[in-house]
């Protein structure tokens, strides 16, 4: 961990204690678990009195002290120094991610069904920012508040981008902009037909850090997202995610999106949604290549036309691993359709049916992910090999 950080988090913690009386002191800190002393001593200097208690603490044992004072006493900048030195050495949202981040919000209202300036408020304290201007505020009593209404709303002069960075998001701690940005798409600030897409772009740079905002309830019937290290940051299923967007973006990359959005709270809906994210690449592939279709044909029956039309089937190989990888492949094609038969939300269950777990539909998705990316690959190989061989005179 940084020592410079720990060092921050001694003299935030001191200043914060010493914010009480000097008689009070000392019980403060016997509360936190620092050592004991005299009123004399904390009337002769409160920082210095919590101060010289922390410095022969260890790292665990400051941010453990700091935790605890924030239960009793909250304060922004106290938590915001915690956050950074708890998050040291873990995976980072890197200033790249977060300036594309800033650039989803550009020309936006950060908040359409409130107050952007009491919207600001509920994620930082504002009012007690410093201002951004300090050389014209002579008097000290001009803060961030201040600024930003002279230049969002009187002059609007301000870009979303040049707001975030007064407001320090592009070196805040993980907790902060993760918190910043699970408001900015929560369905009491945003309408939903607006949320869905500033989700997706979102995770769209999200992702490449390891991270995404993922559905995690309801509120009155629309979605709330969280921000996890989710398994959307992962690189399969960022390959998977980049191959579909340029496949189809409209319905193919949104039904893997929200599959992947409802793996862990809502299994047996992810499962219907995976196995309906591969019979659409494979009605999208059949209608290019100019295969008719029933609307009748299942998701097995769909994939044996394409297979065989990608030259996919196992009889189409020789080579004994081949037909063997090609059979499994079909296997997992029909075990889909069955899994959703069985497990998904399609069907209605009784009190006996079984109950999918989050581990069933991260496998179920995973698998119809890598098949619908398989067979869009296939395609486009083959398509280009067919442009590039020349017509016969």
């Amino acid at each position: 961990m940084s020592s410079i950080r720990v060092h921050d988090l001694r003299t935030r913690i001191a200043e914060v204690v010493g914010g009480n009386k000097a008689y009070d002191v000392p019980a403060v800190c016997i509360r936190l678990g620092l050592a004991e002393g005299t009123d004399d001593e904390a009337m002769r200097g409160k920082f210095r009195y919590v101060h010289s208690r922390l410095v022969p603490l260890s790292t665990v044992r400051v941010v453990a002290v700091a935790r605890e004072l924030l239960e009793q006493d909250w304060d922004f900048w106290l938590a915001e120094l915690v956050a950074k030195v708890t998050e040291h050495g873990t995976p980072q949202v890197s200033t790249l991610t977060r300036r594309r981040i800033f650039d989803v919000f550009d020309g936006q209202p950060l908040c359409t069904e409130y107050d952007q300036l009491a919207f600001l408020e509920d994620v930082f304290p504002i009012g007690t920012m410093p201002s951004a201007f300090p050389d014209v505020d002579v008097w000290g009593h001009r803060s961030l508040k201040d600024d930003i209404i002279q230049h969002t709303i009187r002059n609007d002069d301000w870009s979303n981008r040049e707001l975030f960075e007064r407001l320090g998001l592009l070196d805040a701690s993980k907790a902060l902009l993760f918190r910043f940005l699970e408001a900015a798409v929560h369905p009491t600030a945003i309408e939903e037909a607006c949320q869905k897409q500033r989700v997706e772009s979102i995770n769209r740079h999200l992702q490449h850090d390891g991270y995404c905002l993922s559905r995690t309830g309801r509120m009155s019937g629309s979605p709330v997202y969280t921000v996890y290290a989710a398994a959307i940051g992962s690189p399969a299923d960022a390959a998977i995610s980049d191959t579909l967007a340029r496949f189809e973006p409209d319905q193919v990359h949104a039904r893997w999106t929200a599959a992947l959005d409802r793996r862990s709270d809502d299994p047996a809906g992810a499962i219907t949604l995976a196995r309906t994210l591969l019979e659409d690449v494979c009605r999208w592939l059949l209608h290019d290549l100019n295969i008719v279709a029933s609307e009748k044909d299942d998701l097995p029956a769909l994939y044996r036309m394409l297979s065989k039309a990608l030259k996919l089937a196992p009889d189409d190989h020789s080579e004994q691993v081949f037909k063997q990888i090609l059979g499994n492949c079909q296997s997992i094609v029909e075990s889909l359709g069955a899994l959703r038969n069985k497990l998904g939300d399609a069907h209605g269950g009784g009190p006996k049916r079984a109950r999918p777990a989050a581990r069933h539909a991260e496998l179920a998705v995973n698998l119809a992910g890598s098949m619908a990316t398989f067979l869009v690959s296939t395609w486009q190989t083959r398509r280009t090999s067919t442009v590039a061989t020349p017509t016969p005179a």
